[in-house]
């Protein structure tokens, strides 16, 4: 390939200074991408890929109309793509382009997606310390936080799910940090330049864009972490060249213990926001959703992730949804009109950066155009207008929106051009001189309007029209028949099977006229126009407040429909660590479902319950559900049960289920245990612990000794309020030994040989699990279920398991002897005793007799296994 040059050298230039993986280039009326970035973008998004020509070299070639650049710049940026975009002006009567800005997953301001749309910061220093800050650029929302431990900054990472994550200097140094970060958020990990996330830099930068008193007033450690975080997510997004900062008016600092900790584990084992499958349908968010905006579905997504521990915060939402629960009618109202408003927060946030167009600000102005009726319905409702409600919508700056509202209105056409740059977008009155250019215009098409029918009636010509292309220009069109009897002034310039085209003087005088008159007036609308949205820009942050009161309002107003229609109950909230359900329900699983309620109850000496009872009764649902409930209760919500008192807790915990994880080298055993550790190390007396199944994953012994020990630390050391369900009958002898263990068991009905679960949950344990039901009713083969049964028979009669076998030779008898837990094999010959006495050698003899001479009530669980590990060392 010989040497580049021409538009596609151009191309390539800007290409190497974009430090983009690709390049979008405008070139007249479409953005062009040339050689592998077209390979790409054609393969991508199944564009036609052409040839381009220069100088004897030909190169790959790929565009989209100028008009069309953002669904397919949205595409690529969501395949993760960094796409530079380089626009295209008039310098001197000739083009220039350069790169206007890079757009990258966490800077892609054309988003349509629901949720947020985040931008994550993660520092940590030498002393292990974690900084993190969340920006999003479509909303202008910028949290910043910092935490102790990496547990603490994933967990962070989880709730805010970031579709971009930038690791701070400590991080991008060590590959299994980043790999980490690329498989516990699913984001695009982007390598910023390390100067960014400088201590001296990030707070000068932080400081420029919010104040230094600002920033001091806030509590934020200068040069700390979080600043860290913080500034260098501020010199990302300058440098991507979007111009949003004007956007980000406010720095919201949180600290974690803010809210309930959920960890990603939990976050999924409840489902929250999409189902163990990966589905959205049948998550708790989708079940909950009755909200009529983008906006207050993003919004309720936070709450759920994001539950409170203030008990303040807690009780004016409960307050609000209270309200709208008692208002019907007032709040259907409401909900119909918030139905026709737009997203403000991300309006305010094209409106700062400078990419916001007329139809965007109509929107603005018809969404401000709802508030005075939303304030009308709540102000004329008491029960409304006395509670929190009241104070949402009756907002100190009601004038400036109103002020912007009316200069909108005054100022827009109603169905304004697509592009700011051909004029027709501003009322006539707006301005004066643009109402001089427009009288211009008008008079020079009235002039042109009329001139066909005058020249018709001039000349006696019937076949003559008056057009204009961009080829020609104004011309005046004469029928071949008639084109003989075309004046003098008349200038030929083009002619065509069945008329000719032809011009006067006059008419290219008024052709001049109008052309110029379309400039002056296309680049006096896009100069008032830029006026107007920077007007509206200076308030970016009012009407950012206004969009999330909107999104507030939704929010609240669906959890009121959805508690009235499923009668849900407001739940009592207090500090004192009570949690006292009564006839509590699953509040997706009642969706689909005839549902069982049932109580949970922790007082004083009842804070750890065993739950035991059959498969497929519903042990599961009912840890779930207590666990839900006691969320729901700190997002302000009601709940599903028919009265609930519940005390704050700072975490919720689950180890529920396993999910598959040996395609990252782990087995489901490691996978439990490590979940365990977790919950061990982190909940306080404080937290709902639910465990489901612990030691399950290895042998039976082991199993029961982790379940054990972990029971015992659970009670004597953390304290925390725990539902641990288990097939293990051996612990619920805890309760016994335990001042606050108790058990409870979800009963079934066995009447002539057939099993009902009747899923309610009783006091006390379980007497047998019924698994061989559960197998029969899962299908498995009559012989499999009938030979099972035996088995159990037998287990019961002399705790022995005989196996029998069949093949070749005699046939082959196993005992397995649940006492001494050995195992012998014979050929079913007559002297089973004598070799068995054989068998029993004087060392294990003393074996036998160390281990029923063990004390195992002065033992705890971890030493009674150490011990029995040891005589099994000497058995071998």
């Amino acid at each position: 390939m010989g040497a580049v040059t021409g538009i596609v050298d151009e191309f390539l230039s800007l290409k190497a200074d974009a430090a983009a993986d690709l390049l979008a280039m405008q070139v007249g009326d479409f953005y062009e991408f040339f050689a592998e970035d077209a390979e790409t973008v054609a393969e991508e998004l199944d564009l036609q890929l052409s040839t381009k020509s220069s100088h004897g070299s030909s190169y790959p070639m790929a565009g989209v109309p100028v008009s069309e650049l953002t669904p397919y710049l949205k595409a690529l940026v969501e395949r993760g793509y960094r796409v530079a975009v380089a626009d295209q002006f008039e310098v001197d009567g000739g083009h220039e382009r350069e790169v206007s800005r890079v757009v990258t997953p966490g800077t892609l301001l054309e988003t349509t997606a629901a949720s947020a749309q985040y931008l994550a910061t993660v520092v940590r220093d030498d002393d292990d310390a974690w900084g993190l800050a969340f920006i999003d650029v479509t909303t202008g929302r910028f949290h910043v936080t910092q935490v102790a431990t990496a547990g603490d900054a994933y967990t962070e990472l989880y709730r805010f799910d970031p579709v971009e994550v930038l690791p701070g200097p400590l991080l991008r140094g060590d590959d299994e940090a980043v790999s980490t970060l690329r498989s516990r958020t699913d984001a695009t990990v982007t390598l910023h330049e390390a100067n960014a996330f400088a201590p001296g830099a990030a707070t000068h930068r932080l400081e420029q864009q919010f104040g230094e008193e600002a920033l001091h007033s806030l509590g934020i450690e200068p040069g700390s972490p979080a600043v860290r975080a913080a500034g260098a997510a501020l010199d990302y997004v300058a440098e991507t060249g979007l111009g949003v900062s004007r956007s980000f008016t406010r720095l919201q600092p949180y600290r974690a213990d803010d809210h309930v900790e959920l960890d990603a584990t939990t976050q999924r084992n409840l489902e929250l926001t999409e189902t163990m499958h990966g589905d959205a349908s049948g998550s708790l968010f989708s079940t909950l959703d009755h909200t009529v905006t983008s906006a207050g579905g993003r919004l309720l997504r936070e709450w759920l992730q994001r539950p409170r521990r203030s008990l303040d915060e807690i009780d004016r939402r409960q307050e609000a949804v209270t309200a709208f629960t008692q208002a019907a009618l007032a709040r259907d109202s409401i909900r119909d009109t918030l139905a026709d408003t737009y997203d403000l927060e991300r309006l305010a946030s094209k409106i700062a950066h400078g990419s916001a167009d007329a139809t965007d600000l109509l929107h603005v102005r018809d969404t401000l155009a709802t508030l005075p009726e939303v304030a009308k319905a709540v102000e004329s409702t008491p029960s409304l207008a006395t509670s929190p409600i009241g104070a949402i919508v009756d907002r100190p700056d009601r004038d400036a929106l109103a002020d912007v509202r009316d200069e909108l209105a005054d100022a827009l056409v109603e169905d304004p051009p697509k592009t700011l740059r051909q004029g027709g977008l501003f009322k006539r009155g707006y301005d004066d001189d643009l109402d001089a250019l427009i009288d211009g215009f008008e008079e020079a098409t009235d002039w042109l309007d009329s001139l066909a029918p005058r020249e018709k009636s001039r000349l006696g010509i019937t076949h003559l029209q008056v057009d204009r292309n961009q080829t020609d220009g104004y011309y005046i069109q004469i029928g071949k028949s008639e084109a003989e009897q075309a004046p003098e002034e008349y200038r030929e310039i083009k002619t065509l099977k069945n008329s000719k085209r032809f011009t006067t003087d006059e008419l290219d005088e008024r052709e001049r006229r109008i052309l110029r008159i379309e400039d002056e007036r296309a680049d006096l609308e896009y100069e008032l126009f830029e006026e107007l949205r920077d007007r509206v820009a200076t308030v970016a942050d009012v009407l950012q407040d206004a969009g999330r009161a909107i999104a507030e309002l939704d929010a609240l107003a669906g959890l009121a429909t959805h508690a009235v229609e499923n009668d849900w109950t407001r739940p009592v909230v207090t500090d004192d660590g009570e949690l006292d359900v009564e006839a509590g329900r699953h509040p997706v699983v009642e969706q689909t479902t005839e549902f069982v309620p049932n109580d949970a109850r922790f007082t004083a000496g009842r804070r750890f319950l065993i739950v035991t009872g059959p498969n497929m009764s519903g042990k599961s649902t009912y840890l779930r559900q207590t666990a839900l409930i006691v969320l729901l209760a700190q997002v302000g919500s009601y709940v599903p049960a028919r009265s609930a008192t519940v005390g704050i807790v700072d975490g919720i915990f689950t180890r529920v289920g396993a999910l598959d994880e040996l395609a990252q080298g782990r087995s489901t055993f490691m996978v439990e245990m490590q979940e365990l550790s977790n919950i061990l190390h982190s909940a306080t007396e404080d937290s709902l612990v639910i465990l489901d199944e612990v030691g399950r994953g290895t042998a039976t012994y082991d199993g029961i000794s982790i379940a054990w020990a972990a029971t015992e630390y659970l009670h004597n050391e953390v304290r925390a309020k725990t539902l641990f369900a288990t097939h293990y009958h051996e612990l619920t002898r805890l309760a016994d030994h335990l001042e606050d263990v108790a058990n409870v068991h979800v009963a079934a009905d066995e009447r002539g040989g057939d099993v009902t679960f009747l899923r309610t949950v009783r006091d006390g344990p379980t007497d047998r699990s019924y698994g061989i039901h559960v197998a029969d009713l899962a299908g498995v083969p009559d012989p499999v279920v009938d030979r099972a049964s035996g088995v159990l028979e037998s287990l019961r009669a002399d705790n022995a398991i005989e196996a029998k076998g069949s093949g070749g030779g005699e046939p082959v008898q196993a005992v397995f002897d649940l006492g001494s837990g050995e195992f012998s094999a014979n050929g079913g010959s007559d002297n089973d005793a004598e070799e068995t006495d054989e068998y029993l050698d004087p060392e294990r003899e003393a074996v036998l007799e160390e281990l029923a001479d063990l004390p195992i009530n002065e033992l705890t669980p971890v030493e009674v296994l150490s011990r029995v590990q040891d005589l099994k060392r000497r058995l071998q």
